[in-house]
């Protein structure tokens, strides 16, 4: 359930609230067949004029992540790889005694989740033990990944580069799967679905990943942001479900996405369309615009002065 704001954060205008976008990137701002995000452009590029940080929050690697955040422009936010596994962190999400030094491409790097050695090897260890059928992400040739995602070889050999988790693809019965998925718990391990894979995770996912980064925006700037999410799968679920307001963008894939969520809309469009109408819905309205941080800041200092809180 969305966490509860601060007394302070409930009494304050929403528009002078300092906001966070966190958006799934798969089905969501990027476009299920093509992965194109060239309509929620307009938007991204508003969000960076008014200092909304555009967060990633996806089942992508970190080597997937780096150049799409360049091409999109998002290189001065965090992001979370690998349905909440990875975390990277921009120099101004770092806190200086309890992050080490930036690694060559700029970035602070948190590992959230479980080595992905001992995910592969317990995967194996189902395997044999129940005798159900599927196929890792790590055992499909190039040729097979680029011909089952429609990426590139290029992008197919980045997305294989994993770290805290393991995709898959399911060939067995439902049986199987729900006597898969209770050997996994007990592993600590956790079964979630995607667009296109069942993801195998440590106790990190989505949800806990972005609670995470908020309490981290808090500690660093002192107050408490609003936040919108924006998914259109299963695993999505968690994620929309810590944010205060969620869009659950109309998917290719005909999965079920049902967070339990007060601040819920669904979009008649998919994939960066259905971004964009989202982010209109609740941003893009007068009595939920979002406004640049001077004129927040300008606000502020007339209301205080109004109140006599100035000194």
């Amino acid at each position: 359930m969305p966490q509860h704001a601060s007394r302070d954060s409930v009494t304050q205008d929403p528009a002078l609230r300092p906001r966070l976008l966190f958006t799934d990137l798969d089905g969501s701002l990027l476009d299920h067949h093509s992965y194109d995000w060239s309509t929620a452009r307009p938007w991204l590029a508003r969000l960076t004029t008014l200092g909304v940080p555009v967060i990633p929050v996806t089942s992508k690697t970190r080597s997937e992540i780096v150049p799409l955040r360049q091409a999109m422009g998002l290189m001065d936010t965090p992001f979370i790889a690998e349905n909440g596994a990875v975390a990277g962190l921009p120099p101004a999400w770092c806190h200086a005694r309890l992050d080490r030094g930036p690694g060559p491409d700029g970035l602070v790097i948190k590992t959230l989740g479980v080595d992905i050695g001992f995910i592969r090897k317990r995967l194996a260890v189902w395997r044999d033990r129940l005798g159900v059928r599927f196929t890792t992400m790590s055992e499909m040739s190039l040729e097979e990944l680029a011909g089952f995602t429609g990426l590139a070889e290029p992008e197919a050999r980045l997305a294989r580069m994993r770290e805290g988790s393991e995709p898959l693809v399911w060939a067995d019965d439902d049986d199987g799967l729900v006597a898969f998925r209770e050997g996994l718990e007990g592993d600590g391990l956790r079964l979630v679905r995607g667009g296109r894979f069942w993801h195998v995770t440590g106790e990190s996912h989505k949800g806990s990943a972005v609670s995470w980064l908020i309490e981290r925006f808090q500690a660093l700037r002192g107050s408490r942001p609003l936040t919108l999410g924006l998914g259109d799968g299963p695993n999505d679920i968690a994620m929309l479900e810590r944010v205060d307001q969620a869009v659950v963008i109309r998917g290719c894939h005909g999965l079920e996405v049902s967070p339990q969520q007060p601040a819920l809309y669904r979009s008649e469009a998919t994939g960066p369309a259905g971004w964009a109408e989202g982010v209109a819905y609740w941003w893009g309205r007068a009595d939920r615009r979002v406004i640049p941080a001077e004129v927040r800041e300008a606000r502020e200092v007339s209301r205080r002065e109004a109140s006599g809180e100035a000194t």
